[in-house]
């Protein structure tokens, strides 16, 4: 089954969201609005929440997960991501917080209590440490990634380009159903 209850929590699902049935959501997990979930995906709000907005998607092979309130992490860390946000083929979110418009690289990896501030990109293969925050309108490349530029005013305007090609793919399989 695509969509599972953990523990007397059961995913809220916006309308018009895409979630692939070989994708699974699992427990405490929102999903915005015109959101997608493609091909093994896994978003497993099993031990915390899982807050994801509007029109974003997120691509196959990703692993949403979170960290438990315990004595080593005190409150623990939910995964919570903005709005209007791609998250590529096979990226790792763990206990992180997303702004909006934001462009996640295939293979990314953002770990526990990483911040990232709206209008970034994150290159392909990235890795953010534990606790690092990304600021707003910069290129993150590396392992572990750092600001290598600020982004062009194109780069900006792919936000909302690409967040809405997903909403439009997403259409199309919601239809052909």
């Amino acid at each position: 089954m695509t969509i599972r209850s953990f523990q007397g929590k059961t995913p809220i699902i916006g309308r018009n969201c895409w979630i692939d049935p070989q994708a699974c959501v699992i427990g405490d997990v929102e999903l915005g609005d015109e959101s997608s979930v493609w091909p093994m995906t896994v978003i497993r709000g099993d031990i915390h929440r899982i807050r994801i907005g509007q029109r974003t998607s997120v691509q196959d092979g990703s692993v949403l997960h979170v960290t438990h309130d315990g004595p080593f992490n005190p409150g623990g860390y939910p995964l919570s991501i903005g709005d209007e946000v791609t998250i590529g083929h096979q990226v790792m979110l763990h206990g992180c917080s997303l702004g909006n418009r934001i462009l996640v690289g295939m293979g990314a990896m953002v770990m526990d209590g990483a911040t990232v501030e709206d209008e970034v990109i994150i290159g392909a293969g990235s890795l953010i440490a534990p606790g690092k925050t990304l600021r707003s309108g910069y290129l993150y490349l590396g392992r572990p990634a750092k600001a290598v530029r600020e982004l062009t005013e194109e780069e900006t305007s792919f936000f909302s380009y690409t967040a809405e090609r997903y909403v439009s793919v997403a259409r199309d399989y919601l239809t052909a159903r």
